[in-house]
C-alpha cells in the first residue's frame, strides 16, 4: 500500500510522513525539488507540481491513498491546487484521499465530493506552529510579543495531531465522507499563550499590546497587503466561534487527546 503525500516537508506533511513511516507504510512524497526534499530513510521522492496536474500522472501510479494539500506554507510560497489533480488520480486508482483545507474550501474539494473516491476534509484551526512565524525571533532577540488584541481566544492545534488524524484517515475505514474540525484541548488568548511559553521555556517574555493602527502599521512594514491586514484585523477583534470552541475531535478519532500549548513548546524548545 503506497501513500502519496504531497507538501511532504510542511508544518503538518511532515508530521504525516514520519508517522506514517512509523506504522510501516510506503510512503511516496512530491517534491518541486526533489534532491532537496529532506524527508526519513526509504520515503521515496518524485518530482511533480501540484499547479500542473500533468506533472502528477506519473507519482499517482501505483498508489492506493492520497493526502492533499491546497495552500502552501512557505514564506511567499505560491499554489493554487489544480482541481483535476481528483480526476487524475480516481483514473490513477486511488481509493481514498484526504484533503488538509485551507479558510474555506473550494474547487478541489467539491471535485472531490463528486468523485468516486473515499474522501475525508481536515480542518484544523490556528495552528501553534505559526507562534514560530509570528512571534519567534522577538522571543528569541528581545524576549517580548508585540500584538494588539491580547485577549482574542483561539483553540490552537498542534501541527502533530492534525497528521495524527490525518494518518487514521489514510489506513482505517470509516472516515469517508467526514469533515472533521479539529482544535488543540484548551481554547487559550494570546496573553495567556505567551505567559505559557514564557512558563515552559523558563525565559522572562513580555507581552506588549499593540493598538490596532500600531498593529497596521507593523503588518504593512512586514510586507502584508491591505486585503490581508483587515483580515487579521477582524479575526482579532471578532474571531469566529469555530476558532475558540475547543472540539473532541483529534481524540474521538485517534485515541488519544490533543496536545496542549505546554506540550507543543516542550516539543520546539529549541526553536525559542
Amino acid at each position: 500500500m503506497t501513500i502519496l503525500i504531497t507538501g511532504a516537508t510542511g508544518t503538518v506533511g511532515k508530521h504525516i510522513v514520519q508517522q506514517l513511516v512509523q506504522q510501516g507504510s510506503e510512503v511516496r512524497a512530491i517534491s518541486r525539488n526533489p534532491q532537496q526534499a529532506k524527508v526519513p530513510e526509504g520515503v521515496q521522492v518524485v518530482a511533480g507540481n501540484l499547479n500542473d496536474p500533468d506533472s502528477l500522472i506519473l507519482a499517482l501510479q501505483g498508489v492506493t491513498a492520497m493526502h492533499l494539500i491546497i495552500s502552501s506554507d512557505e514564506a511567499y510560497g505560491t499554489l493554487q491546487t489544480d482541481p483535476r489533480i481528483i480526476e487524475l488520480a480516481e483514473e490513477a486508482g486511488i481509493k481514498r484521499v484526504t484533503v488538509l483545507v485551507g479558510y474555506e474550501e473550494g474547487p478541489v474539494e467539491a471535485a472531490l465530493r463528486e468523485s468516486g473516491m473515499e474522501w475525508t476534509l481536515l480542518k484544523p484551526g490556528e495552528f501553534m506552529a505559526n507562534i514560530l512565524v509570528d512571534w519567534q525571533e522577538s522571543i528569541r532577540t528581545e524576549g517580548v510579543v508585540r500584538e494588539p488584541f491580547g485577549h482574542a481566544l483561539s483553540a490552537r492545534i498542534h501541527e502533530a495531531d492534525i497528521a495524527r488524524v490525518a494518518v487514521a484517515a489514510l489506513l482505517q475505514d470509516g472516515h469517508h465522507g467526514q469533515e472533521y474540525f479539529l482544535t488543540g484541548p484548551e481554547a487559550l488568548s494570546r496573553t495567556e499563550a505567551v505567559r505559557i511559553i514564557s512558563e515552559v521555556t523558563g525565559k522572562d517574555i513580555r507581552f506588549v499590546e499593540l493598538t490596532e493602527e500600531q498593529a497596521r502599521d507593523q503588518w504593512r512594514a512586514q510586507g502584508y497587503n491591505e486585503e490581508s491586514i483587515e483580515f487579521f484585523v477582524q479575526m482579532g477583534k471578532n474571531p469566529p466561534e469555530i476558532g475558540y470552541t475547543v472540539l473532541p475531535t483529534v481524540e474521538e478519532v485517534t485515541g488519544r487527546p490533543a496536545a496542549t500549548l505546554a506540550d507543543w513548546v516542550r516539543d520546539h524548545l529549541d526553536d525559542f
